[in-house]
């Protein structure tokens, strides 16, 4: 028996799980939110850190994963001082440097056969491109690049002149393909206007190093695909993420060239492949629906439920912010099927949940289209406990839905690699096979006779989608 530890540090907060190696038993927790500080300060993440490793927490620990938020960029200069603070996943600053790039390289199906994705406002490649526009001497600095998950394990090993990433993180930069498990310099150049040095990409078992102290540091990934790793995502399996927008991803055997880049096509954290396809309206329509009927989630929820299947013909499409799936970015939600019988909160309500879950079936059923076999979706997210959406989920995702107890996922995925890396280190697991912790639990509801029942739903929803957007998807 051996003891480890996975950190998540994601936008908000360090979260720390101790594992047993053998039985991913959960032995210790701990937690704490990043200080108030200016924008994108790493040393506020090692400031959580200690924070959240406080009392103990780390004590016996062999072996460190680490998770953090995606879609990060930290900077250096030669000398491995950071030039700016970290430009984070969640500005938007970049989005016009995003249609730059797409038109430089030739369009989507381009970048789509180059990378695996299309350029997005939250990867590192834009930023690159707005640094070099709106920061040209820290552009001109730049030697070395780094996300926040390789900058943290840097930091861990003490500062090594080798600088280290994982596969699963690379694939999110927008200059990584997940296809070829090469680095494309050449579009770095096209972004930044020059070179920098990028990490070297570790294996899945592979480890990063050894602290000072003598500690295994395994390679690290992003959040998504630690959560996957944590939740035990297996082929046959998608996950569903419920935030004020979507996503949905499955593990699949190889990458998926999307020339229209609907699929950004990730490396997962065991060696396969991770598409991913976003939505725009998640949550945000609950939200939206909930506040013009004068209550909350919750209450939303009940509201729904004593509705009916179609909501007596009312049809909700949430491109609320516009959509990404389908590809309709000035779109905005439409309501149809309004009736003097169906103008009642409880079918207003209803038709809400529908058109959400509508529209995230929309986003399964990109990934089924290219091959991807879905038998069971995980569902995650607060708004997963609703009553209303377990009730409506399975027959409208036409597969058994999981809702996992709530966990860090990704910080136990941290755990679970930092175990493989550890297990490999002392003879104990092959390179290629992960430790088998047990399966996640959680509550399982089947679609059952409410098969036919979801499928007529889904079709209602596409006639109105089809007549009202015509040829989107």
């Amino acid at each position: 028996m051996g003891i480890v530890a996975g950190l998540d540090s994601s936008a908000q907060s360090t979260q720390i799980v101790v594992c047993d190696t053998d039985t991913g038993a959960v032995l210790r927790q701990g937690y704490a939110p990043h200080p108030a500080v200016a924008e994108g300060d790493p040393q506020a993440w090692l400031m959580s850190l200690g924070d959240a490793a406080a009392g103990g927490v780390l004590e016996g620990v062999q072996a460190i994963g680490v998770s953090a938020q995606q879609n990060g960029l930290l900077v250096l200069d030669a000398g491995g001082v950071l030039v700016r603070p970290a430009l984070l996943g969640n500005d938007k600053r970049m989005q016009p440097c995003a249609a730059e790039l797409t038109d430089a390289l030739g369009g989507r199906a381009a970048w789509a056969q180059a990378v695996g994705s299309v350029p997005q406002a939250g990867q590192a490649l834009a930023k690159l491109r707005w640094l070099a526009r709106n920061e040209p001497e820290s552009a001109a600095r730049a030697a070395a690049l780094l996300q926040p998950h390789d900058w943290l394990v840097w930091q861990l090993l003490g500062r090594p002149l080798r600088r280290t990433t994982d596969r699963g993180d690379a694939s999110g930069t927008g200059f990584w393909s997940a296809a070829t498990g090469e680095w494309r310099p050449d579009l770095v150049e096209l972004a930044l206007g020059r070179q920098a040095a990028l990490p070297d990409v570790l294996g899945p078992a592979e480890p990063a190093g050894h602290t000072p102290e003598g500690l295994l540091i395994s390679a690290g990934t992003g959040e998504t695909m630690a959560a996957a790793f944590g939740l035990g995502v297996g082929p046959g399996d998608a996950v569903v993420s419920l935030g004020a927008s979507g996503s949905v991803f499955s593990v699949h055997h190889s990458a998926l060239e999307d020339p229209t880049g609907t699929i950004i096509s990730f490396a997962d954290a065991t060696g396969m492949h991770l598409p991913v396809v976003h939505t725009l309206n998640a949550v945000r329509v609950l939200r939206g629906t909930a506040e013009l009927l004068g209550t909350d989630l919750p209450g939303l929820s009940d509201l729904a439920l004593q509705s009916s299947p179609g909501a007596y013909g009312l049809v909700l499409l949430p491109y609320l912010e516009g959509e990404r799936t389908p590809q309709l970015p000035h779109a905005s939600g439409t309501l149809t099927g309004l009736r003097r019988e169906s103008m009642r909160p409880e079918h207003l309500a209803r038709a809400a949940f529908e058109g959400m879950l509508c529209g995230l079936t929309d986003a399964l059923d990109v990934l089924r289209s290219r091959g991807v076999e879905v038998r069971r979706v995980f569902l995650l997210g607060a708004a997963a406990e609703l009553p209303a959406v377990q009730a409506v989920a399975p027959a409208l995702f036409g597969a058994q839905v999981v809702v996992p107890q709530p966990m860090d996922y990704a910080a136990l995925g941290a755990a679970r690699q930092a175990a493989w890396s550890l297990g490999v280190q002392q003879g104990t697991l092959a390179p290629h096979t992960p430790p088998q912790w047990p399966s996640v639990t959680g509550q399982a509801f089947d679609p059952g006779e409410d098969l036919a029942v979801g499928q007529a739903v889904r079709q209602q929803y596409a006639a109105v989608r089809e007549q009202t957007h015509p040829g989107a998807l």
